[in-house]
């Protein structure tokens, strides 16, 4: 899961981000905290643009932080960094094959760098992945280069998959064979994925925790089954002078006349007393999907930042 720092011990975290804040241009982002637990999947979610690609990078150690640390498989990136990568497997969709080159010399290649390389696992993958070892890389499909660098990650066993947007353009079959292989690596419960998207369906399949991201600030985190408990959407009818009460939590999503929307991230059974006020007529109380949920935080975090 990802957590607050304070929340789990040192050794049990697979990457952690402590005060991290870097300033671009246009950008920065801001006092990110945030640790990812040994052998879960974490996702990491938020609009294109949110910070997601650059909190990846600087857990790479590809991009180095104004303010903050940052740690991985218990080593800092600071000063560790290609001592922590070999145990890191890092998918970016600004990473290239080399397009006159084959599957398979890429995987020799890949080889001969990592001695944690599993040719058995590696062939496995070729199937699974439908990909043939004398492909040349100019005349793969998108879906294709992005199965064949997986596998040229995935075949090294690292201990740590950052992976940004893997599933990014791909068609629904080909992200589903993805997402399957993915599910299968954290079996192994030494083994730990980051996996950001701006796609809630992917990262709802597999993910253990969520931490939703925007503008550079990280705005909600919790356990996947704790978003989806604790979220809910409340309809009611009640007059158009209605003002919505105090509740920590609950928030005006719409209102159409006497027709009023509410969400609310702190659901509990008290509320619904609460809101059985005079003229007030509840006409449903709703669960909400990952997606609704994560707009919803976007939208009161935009809020609260005004």
């Amino acid at each position: 899961m990802i957590s607050t720092l304070g929340s789990s011990a040192g050794t049990q975290q697979a990457a952690s981000l402590a005060g991290v804040s870097k300033a671009y241009k246009h950008f920065k982002l801001r006092n990110i905290n945030f640790a990812v637990e040994r052998g879960t999947v974490a996702g990491l979610i938020g609009p294109n643009g949110a910070g997601k690609s650059t909190i990846m990078r600087i857990l790479m150690g590809l991009v180095q932080p104004d303010e903050g640390s940052v740690s991985a498989l218990g080593k800092a990136i600071s000063s560790s960094e290609a001592e922590a990568k070999q145990e890191i497997g890092y998918f970016s969709d600004d990473m290239r094959l080399y397009k006159p080159e084959s599957i398979g010399w890429h995987m020799q290649f890949v080889r001969s760098l990592y001695p944690t390389w599993d040719d058995g696992y590696a062939e496995q993958l070729l199937d699974r992945f439908g990909l043939i070892p004398h492909q040349i890389v100019k005349g793969l499909s998108h879906g294709q280069r992005v199965k064949a660098m997986l596998l040229m990650i995935l075949a090294r066993r690292p201990k740590l998959l950052i992976l940004d947007e893997p599933t990014n353009g791909l068609d629904p079959v080909a992200k589903q064979e993805i997402l399957t292989e993915l599910m299968r690596v954290v079996e192994d419960d030494s083994r730990t994925i980051l996996y950001s998207s701006h796609n809630t369906q992917d990262v709802e399949q597999i993910s253990d925790s969520i931490t939703f991201i925007d503008r550079g600030r990280v705005i909600a985190s919790n356990n996947r089954d704790d978003f989806l408990e604790k979220w809910k959407r409340i309809k009611l009818h009640a007059p158009e002078d209605w003002t919505v009460p105090v509740v920590d939590g609950l928030r005006l999503e719409s209102r159409h006349r006497n027709l009023h929307v509410l969400s609310c991230c702190q659901f509990r059974d008290e509320l619904h007393l609460q809101l059985q006020t005079p003229g007030v007529i509840i006409e449903a109380i709703e669960p909400m999907t990952l997606e609704e949920i994560f707009v919803s935080s976007v939208m009161r975090g935009r809020e609260e930042s005004q």
